[in-house]
């Protein structure tokens, strides 16, 4: 049996990173075990009420959160707080897989596009790497809402 992975962030605010995450990869925020969300129900808002119901301390309630992927078949990613900032460059980061298989002159304008919607999700872009064949197909670097670097490729 291979062993299954999730990823993990450190995040001053998990909450608003798990929406941001949920976005920009077409994740769900799963609902609160044994809660049948309505249709249009804000996730992280039946988990607030969960552990307001459960007990859980106020100051509490936003430690954490997670993200799946719908279909079940890409890692599950977590969001933890942490009383740090961010204060150096990613060891490890997420690159987007926003234009698989192109090559052409599709490619840099589907990751402009791409890079766009994410901006107006609260990414930052730093950078655009133009294709340098055979070596890169060319990509852009970005980072999340609380500066973790990423590239969309």
């Amino acid at each position: 049996m291979r062993p299954e992975f999730q990823v993990t962030f450190d995040a001053a605010d998990p909450l608003a990173q798990a929406r941001f995450w949920a976005a920009a990869l077409g994740y769900a925020v799963p609902g609160p075990p044994g809660v049948t969300l309505a249709d249009g129900q804000d996730p992280i808002e039946a988990w607030l009420g969960f552990l307001e119901r459960a007990g859980v301390p106020a100051d509490q309630r936003d430690r954490a959160a997670a993200i799946e992927d719908p279909d079940g078949l890409r890692p599950r990613v977590f969001f933890q707080k942490v009383p740090e900032r961010k204060t150096a460059k990613n060891r490890l980061h997420l690159d987007v897989r926003a234009a698989p298989g192109l090559d052409d002159e599709q490619r840099m304008p589907t990751l402009e596009t791409e890079c766009e919607r994410l901006v107006a999700l609260g990414a930052t872009r730093l950078r655009r790497s133009e294709p340098d064949p055979p070596m890169s197909k060319g990509f852009i670097v970005m980072a999340d809402p609380e500066g973790n670097e990423f590239c969309l490729d």
